[in-house]
């Protein structure tokens, strides 16, 4: 779902990262990933990890395991 960003058709824009964690604090680096789901912009590390970016979960998968 996640795509990384085109550099060719976006050259002159930069997104930042829209992931919040679970206290409400943004993280706002530069954001490299784009959610099909949401479409938010996420950063590499932020884009699969579920406590930032709840489309991060896989389908049927309710999370809180572990």
């Amino acid at each position: 779902m996640l795509q990384q960003e085109n550099q060719a058709e976006s050259p002159n824009l930069e997104w930042v990262c829209q992931a919040l964690s679970a206290t409400g604090e943004p993280c706002e680096t530069s954001a490299t990933c784009h959610c099909g789901i949401c479409g938010k912009w996420f950063c590499a590390v932020h884009a699969e990890d579920e406590a930032w970016h709840r489309c991060a979960l896989e389908s049927g998968d309710e999370g809180g395991e572990g």
